[in-house]
């Protein structure tokens, strides 16, 4: 069996892949290879510094473990130390005083295919199409910006900053580039021009920089693609039996085996193999439900245990119980076409020659005890404690060859790109056999995706065919040669090492609540690189790790307050959200708002339906895109000194319309612009004092009255007067405005569609309830208590004589608005005066009571009521959130 003795993985000195005079941050080397061999000496010092590797999300890994993945000074499978060289060289001077710069949101919508090269190249769980991060780099920055992504998985962002530069790409984005590099949209006119874009990534996962780095890393095609060719031609040579099926005396190349556990009836203890009984071969379907062989019981699949049985392992040759398999069909080539066979004796004979082979070979593993949440029951991963359980022999076997010669190849971190493209998947026991009806071959094959679930009946594929097939595959990708003008790094995003308002735009997609467990599905990748991810700073919601959503609120708030950090005032960060839970819109919300961001544009990334919820936030059931930009420090010096007078409610407003977009253009139409609504603009005003611990200086009704003196309106929106021109011509051009859907969901929801209806007609109840019936109860929160009608009309809006219900007065707001808050203070007492907790709430009440105690400093009150109300108001709540979390803060002072 295998020795587990520590050694480099490979040897990333040897990867000689550019000759001649090379510059890399000021100094020139005479060659690439010298170029690294000074970098990495310069990183093995810093390696030796304790504090250095107490930085937050340092690797797991040794000392040459990271050297040997790293390529310094652009990538380091550790914190970059190399970042502030980086920052000197390319980052442009900031001065408050001599800034200009200003750019509206990109409000365009962007839809780009994952059908292209670089996307395809490696497989990864989330990944945005670098096309589509290019129009937003494009717009927010001009060449030789410093880009940042501060969750940056396999480098989208990096590459797309490095495109930026390259003509070819740019034109395939629609655009057109004029000789002297400026960028112009279909419409002719300028939005940019053409240039790379430096760029810095982080991320703590140690396989998505490593993918980064090579989608960056030039190397030419044919070089690649002959130096993968050599490295499975020296392992196919060394092992020509591993794949071999012999039928009728003649050998054949398989192609694909299938493997099936063995199941145990509940009833009888009988055995049998699940390929009998779960496939259904007649009808193409895989079976859940059956009937026992043996007694006839009926059984459910998903109920059934396993057959184990105790043999040594692979590598550690301890005993080691697990899943009772066996082989039951064989996919081979046989001549020009392919056939299939049982498995008779030669195969069982070829798997004990590979048992006996591994041994040969210093294959990695690590520790998948702690992972077994990501199964639908923990009866899938029965023996799987390690990550080598994940593979067959015959597979295991053909991986340690592979990684053999990785080892000695002339490119072996190129190389090691092509065998990390496919152990995740199709390599190990995760590939499913499915036999399926709607396929066109009947059958199907693939992993689960973000899950470490093993199937009952398994695909075990010929790896040497799948290593040639992925080299192409990634050969295709290196025809595209990025600019070596960036940074990959391995660290949390909690500190990434960036000095002070230095970089020039931020895109980021970080990882979302529970969608996936990043940490425990890289172990299959990382295990083979030798550094693992820590996982303590990992922004999710994991049980095991003891981080619920106030746990990952706390994590992406200190990322998001670094990113403020070091992106200079005025810009802008764009920030991808896809997930269906409200709560974790929410804490994105908050955190934003917490860092010191002030968020100017939502965009739903759904062309067919693109509907917008209109509570100072939005669904959440598509993906979103939102814009956020740091405030000049012109406002942030000025505020300090006029927080809490109405002065300073108004210098918000006028420094936040200035950053908003003035015209949003779709499908040759135009559409309400909601950041520029009158209360979308009272609670970005209300969350700007808030977040800086300041109480709030005007009402609802004095500051709608305020806007209404101070700005102009237009289709109901505000405008600063020198942009109300520019959308008056702009109005010209079409003939109506489309106007923002709302959805009824609470009381706040309810009073906006009211007035919706309203202003375009006055109503009487009669009129209006039907329509209210229909589109607004149907969809009331459970935890919201629910009003008539009839308390919303009497509450917000005034009635004629003749019973007309109105939008009320400007003059007459004020003193309705006085009325309507006694009511849900009132209320809010009540709560304070009840015991127990609040099942069912009024959230405007909540809302006013958090605002009366805020103005009064009476934090405990909003964080005793807060513990009491239901956890979905919290958290799905962005004022009661934002109230809650800074009145904890100041509870504890």
């Amino acid at each position: 069996m295998a020795k587990q003795t520590k050694e480099t993985l490979f040897d990333a000195g040897s990867d000689k892949n550019a000759q001649g005079p090379v510059e890399c941050l000021g100094v020139t080397f005479p060659n690439d290879e010298t170029r690294r061999a000074h970098f990495t000496e310069k990183l093995r010092e810093k390696l030796k510094d304790p504090a250095f590797r107490n930085i937050e999300g340092f690797p797991i890994g040794e000392d040459e473990d990271i050297l040997a993945l790293s390529d310094p000074p652009y990538y380091t499978a550790c914190p970059n130390p190399f970042l502030e060289d980086f920052i000197r060289k390319y980052a442009k001077s900031f001065s408050s005083k001599t800034d200009s710069y200003r750019r509206e949101p990109f409000s365009a919508d962007v839809s780009e295919g994952k059908n292209d090269p670089i996307y395809d190249a490696h497989s990864y769980h989330t990944k945005v199409p670098h096309k589509a991060i290019m129009r937003y780099v494009l717009h927010y920055t001009e060449p030789g910006d410093v880009v940042f992504d501060g969750f940056c998985g396999t480098g989208m962002t990096a590459v797309a900053s490095m495109l930026c530069g390259d003509k070819q790409t740019v034109e395939s984005l629609g655009y057109s580039v004029g000789r002297d590099g400026t960028i112009k949209d279909k419409s002719g006119h300028p939005i940019s021009r053409l240039g790379v874009r430096p760029a810095i990534v982080s991320d703590i996962s140690p396989i998505a920089t490593f993918i980064a780095r090579n989608l960056l890393t030039p190397l030419d095609p044919n070089t690649f693609l002959e130096e993968a060719a050599r490295v499975v031609g020296l392992a196919r040579t060394e092992l020509p039996w591993l794949y071999s099926i012999k039928v009728k005396h003649s050998a054949n190349e398989m192609i694909y085996s299938v493997w099936s556990d063995v199941l145990i009836c509940s009833e009888c203890n009988a055995e049998m193999v699940a390929w009998d009984v779960v496939v259904d071969h007649d009808n193409k379907v895989m079976k859940g439900d059956f009937d026992c062989p043996k007694c006839s019981a009926a059984l459910k699949r998903r109920t059934l245990d396993k057959s184990l049985t105790t043999s040594a392992d692979l590598l550690s040759g301890k005993p080691r119980q697990h899943t009772k398999q066996k082989q039951v069909l064989i996919h081979y080539k046989n001549g020009s076409g392919r056939d299939v066979k049982a498995p008779d004796k030669s195969d069982d004979e070829t798997m004990s020659r590979a048992v006996a082979a591994i041994g040969k070979y210093s294959i990695p593993t690590c520790s998948f005890e702690h992972t077994w949440r990501h199964l639908r029951d923990g009866n899938h991963l029965r023996g799987i404690t390690d990550s080598h359980h994940y593979y067959t022999p015959r597979n295991l076997l053909a991986l340690g060859a592979l990684l053999k010669h990785i080892k000695d190849s002339l490119h072996p971190l190129h190389m090691m790109f092509v065998l990390t493209g496919f152990i995740d998947g199709h390599a190990n026991r995760r590939n499913r056999y499915i036999v399926d009806r709607h396929h066109p071959e009947g059958t199907t094959c693939g992993p689960l995706s973000n899950t470490l679930f093993v199937p009952e009946v398994q695909c075990e594929v010929n790896l040497f065919n799948v290593w040639t097939k992925t080299a192409k595959k990634q050969a295709k990708a290196k025809a595209t040669r990025c600019p070596m003008d960036f940074q990959v790094q391995v660290r949390s995003a909690t500190s990434v090492g960036i000095p002070d308002s230095t970089v020039d735009y931020i895109f980021v997609d970080p990882p979302f609540g529970k969608n996936i467990m990043y940490s425990d599905l890289n172990l299959l990748y990382e295990a083979w690189l030798g550094v693992r991810t820590a996982f303590t700073p990992e922004a999710i919601i994991n049980d095991q790790q003891a981080k619920g959503l106030d746990e990952y609120g706390d994590l992406i708030t200190k990322s998001f307050e670094e990113f403020y950090r070091i992106l200079k005032p005025g810009r802008w960060m764009t920030l991808e959200f896809h997930n269906s839970q409200n709560a974790v819109w929410g804490r994105i919300q908050e955190a934003l708002a917490r860092a010191g961001f002030v968020v100017a544009d939502v965009r739903v990334l759904d062309k067919k339906h693109g509907t917008i919820h209109q509570d100072s936030g939005y669904t959440v059931k598509q993906d979103l895109i939102v814009s956020a930009y740091k405030p000049v420090l012109s406002l942030e010096e000025r505020f300090q000194v006029i927080a809490e007078t109405e002065e300073g409610a108004w210098e918000f407003v006028r420094c936040h319309l200035r950053q908003l977009p003035v015209c949003v253009v779709k499908d040759n139409g135009a559409e309400v612009v909601a950041e520029r609504q009158p209360y979308i603009l009272f609670d970005r005003m209300v969350a700007f004092h808030v977040q800086r611990g300041h109480s709030v200086p005007v009402s609802a009704a004095e500051f709608h009255q305020g806007l209404r003196q101070r700005f102009p309106e237009r289709d109901g929106m505000y405008f600063l007067s020198d942009q109300v021109a520019e959308y008056d011509q702009k109005r010209l051009d079409f003939k109506a405005i489309e106007q923002l859907q709302l959805f009824v969901s609470d009381e706040k929801s309810a009073i906006q569609w009211v007035r919706s209806r309203l202003s375009e007609s006055p109503m009487s109840l009669s009129q209006l309830q039907p329509i209210y019936m229909k589109e607004a109860q149907r969809v009331w929160e459970k935890h919201e208590q629910p009003l008539e009608l009839r308390t919303i009309l009497e509450q917000s809006f005034v009635e004629d004589e003749d019973g007309v219900w109105r939008i009320p007065d400007p003059k007459k707001e004020a003193d309705l608005e006085q009325l309507r808050n006694r009511a849900l203070l009132k209320e809010f007492q009540q709560y304070l005066e009840t015991k127990g907790k609040l099942k069912v709430v009024r959230t405007e009440s909540l809302r006013a009571g958090f605002k009366d105690a805020w103005q009064k400093a009476q934090y405990s009150t909003i964080v005793e009521i807060a513990k009491r109300i239901p956890e979905a108001v919290v958290q799905e709540d962005s004022a009661i959130l934002m109230y809650y979390d800074n009145a904890l803060l100041r509870a504890g002072e």
